[in-house]
């Protein structure tokens, strides 16, 4: 089984002739519940993951509340029959839904939410995904619970990485830059715990996007893109130019993920996505 470091550098996805990307770019398929931030519908997701593939696509981000009610033996045999790889799961669409939180001082909810994290886990390993904690954290809550729950659902299994999401103060009170999500991860104190990098969070919430990418360093386990108003890269003001040298300047390997408004149009972002990953091509020739 892989090592959580190899997991780390793992999910790069294979383009033309099984040649591996670095930083494949993806977008957000949800299985159950919408979110605003995928131009699909959960009913469409069989659909979607094969129009990704056919569109040139090799990652994607699953959306899943529950991995209890989903039929994952039909989501495996869609993924390989669609030939991509499951580089992600993100969780927090449970957290408007039913209430969970990491950091809540209610102890049965707290419990819940750590078995419910597990459950996205072990589904993960399968694949070598990520496990992302966003809005599961709590709007608010206790910090030392919060690392309390991340040590539990880490030690549960130690091959999968967990990526804490810094969010944006107007979404919760709790971790919102790189810096403290840090010093949390040195109170979780577990190798497969690091943390995920959102350019629209970071945009409101860090100094230098730059900086905070060079301090996330080896503990960037995933990225989430989005422009300054949440719309695909383009629309706002952010210069990604400077982040794609950031992430290559800590050796970052792994998925770029739109999680970004289905603006000006549904499928723009989709297309947002294959223009970022022939940008990055570009980048990766002219470098040799």
């Amino acid at each position: 089984m892989p090592s959580i470091n190899e997991r780390r550098e793992g999910n790069t996805g294979k383009g033309t002739g099984g040649h591996r990307q670095r930083c494949p770019v993806g977008v957000i398929v949800p299985l159950q519940d919408p979110t605003p931030f995928s131009p699909f519908l959960p009913d469409d997701w069989r659909d979607a993951l094969k129009r990704l593939a056919s569109d040139g696509h090799t990652v994607v981000e699953l959306a899943i509340t529950d991995p209890q009610r989903v039929d994952l033996c039909a989501v495996e045999r869609t993924l390989e029959e669609s030939g991509l790889q499951l580089a992600s799961l993100t969780t927090g669409q449970a957290a408007a839904k039913e209430g969970l939180s990491l950091s809540t001082t209610d102890e049965s909810v707290r419990a819940k939410t750590v078995e419910r994290i597990v459950d996205h886990m072990k589904l993960a390993e399968r694949h070598g995904a990520v496990v992302i904690i966003g809005s599961l954290r709590g709007a608010d809550g206790d910090t030392g619970l919060l690392a309390g729950s991340l040590r539990h659902c880490a030690r549960a299994v130690p091959t999968v990485p967990l990526a804490l999401e810094p969010l944006n103060r107007y979404e919760s009170r709790l971790v919102n830059t790189v810096e403290g999500a840090l010093a949390l991860l040195d109170k979780v104190a577990e190798d497969n715990a690091g943390l995920l990098f959102d350019t629209f969070h970071a945009n409101i919430e860090e100094r230098s996007l730059q900086a905070a990418i060079r301090a996330a360093g080896d503990r960037l386990f995933h990225v989430h893109i989005a422009d300054s108003n949440r719309w695909p890269p383009g629309y706002g003001h952010l210069r990604f130019d400077e982040v794609w040298t950031s992430l290559a300047e800590v050796g970052y390997a792994r998925s770029l993920i739109l999680e970004c408004l289905p603006r000006p149009r549904p499928e723009g972002v989709p297309r947002a996505a294959e223009s970022l990953r022939e940008e990055l091509q570009r980048r990766c020739e002219s470098k040799g």
